[in-house]
């Protein structure tokens, strides 16, 4: 018999909270958390709002030692996978070294590490930067240090695909189950808040710089105007089935199917992505998991809140379900667009939905947008099939789609 992949343990550092049960908190509340950036100075940016994780101690997460190797994107990676373990009741170390993995995604690596060494390098006396900066920025520097201190010897790597590489995180997770390993870490952090991350994103033209936090990032709506930056995101403890019931762990689902396709165009003014393939992506991922369109229960979007693309997203959901998509629900507005740390968040999301048998209601849009015309969720409701769809959308042509099937819900749930 094929593998099979389940999630044992999520862990969340976000915006939202720090833990899975803070996150699910505010996603039944519909509170948003974002605000003005205080990671740095931004008032010479159009942008200046966007998504902090609130009170977050790297210090209790990892030695001094570590830390001062790494960014603040690898401390929350650190976080999330201690919350992850814990909450699958795994230790810290793994037990047989090469039967454990990870395997999560990177979109911008060390950001605040490598503004600050090159500032020194260009704007201090000693024109130097410390020995850390050779690893520190590198978007595979998280995969390698947890790696190291956890002992995880088995077939590890890193994704990168924007926003898309959180989903495909856990469908390569997913495949190394397949292949023999029984334990992998899988999902994304990000930290893209320093001058030159933010400089970066507004290169683009697509970060929100509407200066009223509860109004500047709403997609699908008539007011959309872009997205605002946020870092964090989740970690999940991916598990060979068998392995899991053996040691009487909670399954809180399994990956079930994915898919992966590519625009082949870069992003740009006027570009809006391939609704066809991101279609496409989502069609791959239901015909894996062997799941009719009319049976799953919610969609979890990319909801990127610039009006072309919102379009395009909504178009290829119709493309794919027809006139009558299931119900969709984001709560990205809440907690701003964490690039790979957002897709990873929307798993966890879907998965602590089912495990809380309630579908949260969407963070808007209040007004939709023409052309944006899905089945929003206006209220908390049950699920039925406990089949959850989450899409991501990657910069620059990146499509992902992600079917989970949840389990039967349990009490206590949440790290």
């Amino acid at each position: 018999m094929t593998a099979r992949a389940v999630v044992t343990g999520i862990g969340v550092v976000a915006p939202s909270g720090v833990g899975a049960d803070a996150h699910w908190r505010t996603v039944l509340a519909g509170t948003r958390r974002t605000g003005p950036l205080t990671l740095f100075d931004p008032s010479g940016y159009p942008t200046r709002y966007g998504g902090e994780v609130p009170g977050f101690d790297a210090a209790a997460y990892a030695d001094n030692r570590r830390l001062v190797q790494t960014d603040r994107w690898t401390h929350l990676g650190f976080a999330a996978t201690r919350l992850a373990l814990a909450d699958a009741g795994l230790p810290e170390r793994a037990p047989d070294p090469y039967g454990y993995a990870v395997a999560l995604a990177s979109s911008s690596g060390g950001n605040l590490f490598g503004q600050r060494e090159l500032q020194r390098l260009w704007g201090g006396p000693s024109r130097t930067v410390g020995a850390y900066q050779s690893i520190a920025w590198f978007y595979a520097a998280s995969v390698g240090q947890l790696s190291i201190h956890h002992q995880f010897k088995g077939p590890c790597g890193v994704l990168v695909a924007e926003a898309a590489g959180g989903l495909d995180s856990l469908a390569h997770a997913a495949r190394a189950v397949r292949r023999g390993t029984a334990v992998v870490i899988a999902g994304a952090t990000e930290c893209p808040l320093s001058p030159y991350a933010l400089a970066c994103q507004l290169r683009s033209g697509l970060l929100s710089d509407v200066a009223e936090p509860e109004r500047a990032y709403r997609p699908f709506d008539a007011a959309a105007s872009g997205y605002l930056p946020a870092e964090g995101g989740a970690v999940f403890v991916v598990e060979e089935l068998t392995h899991a019931l053996g040691r009487g762990a909670r399954v809180y689902g399994e990956v079930t199917g994915w898919g992966s396709t590519h625009d082949a165009v870069h992003s740009g003014p006027d570009t809006a992505g391939d609704p066809g393939q991101y279609a496409r992506a989502m069609r791959l991922a239901l015909e894996r998991a062997t799941v009719a369109a009319d049976t799953v229960d919610v969609v979890l979007p990319d909801a990127l809140g610039v009006p072309r693309y919102d379009r395009s997203e909504a178009e290829a959901l119709r493309a794919v379900f027809g006139d009558r998509p299931p119900p969709v629900t984001t709560q990205k507005p809440l907690t701003g667009r964490a690039h790979q740390g957002g897709s990873a968040l929307d798993v966890a999301t879907a998965l602590l939905a089912f495990a809380h048998d309630t579908l949260p209601a969407s963070a808007g849009p209040d007004t939709v947008a023409d052309g944006c015309e899905l089945d929003f969720l206006r209220g908390h409701r049950r699920p039925r099939s406990r089949v959850a769809l989450v899409c991501a959308r990657g910069f620059d042509g990146f499509n992902s789609a992600l079917v989970l099937r949840g389990a039967a819900p349990t009490r206590g749930v949440g790290a």
